[in-house]
């Protein structure tokens, strides 16, 4: 056996469809287009979510909400996750590159830093914005915080 006489299993292949090759084939004449209309006529597309001329779905479904086009998103970093950080990696400052090393924040990401946990040892952080308790816990211990 060489690569010259492989042929694919009995029953898996078919023939395509030939289109357009006299009425004998029995997709001659419209060559299954219908009977005029745009879709038989050459280089007519749909447009995405046409519905034949019926109220499109995104059109007919109620819009809910209001997103404001200039919100500003920020990944969460929470109190416990810092202590968990300082005391596996002995730092004693975290800023935007260490928690970009550590897989928290993303280089376009900005960081948020939440007050879920405590905080034991006084670090340095500096972040994109703090909440009030995160900020309150971090200067209680004696650390420090700076917005970039």
């Amino acid at each position: 056996m060489n690569l010259s006489n492989l042929k694919p299993a009995k029953g898996s292949t078919k023939n395509s469809k030939r289109i357009g090759r006299g009425t004998g084939s029995g997709r001659g004449g419209t060559s299954t287009r219908g009977h005029k209309g745009a879709g038989s006529r050459s280089g007519h597309k749909t447009k995405i979510g046409f519905e034949g001329g019926q109220m499109p779905l995104q059109r007919r479904v109620p819009k809910v909400g209001f997103k404001p086009i200039n919100r500003v998103e920020y990944v969460g970093v929470n109190l416990d996750v810092l202590q968990e950080l300082a005391e596996r990696f002995e730092l004693t400052s975290i800023d935007f590159s260490v928690l970009q090393e550590h897989g928290l924040a993303s280089k376009n990401d900005l960081v948020k830093i939440l007050g879920r946990g405590e905080v034991k040892s006084k670090l340095e952080v500096k972040a994109h914005a703090f909440s009030a308790t995160a900020s309150k816990a971090i200067e209680a211990v004696g650390g420090s915080i700076e917005k970039l």
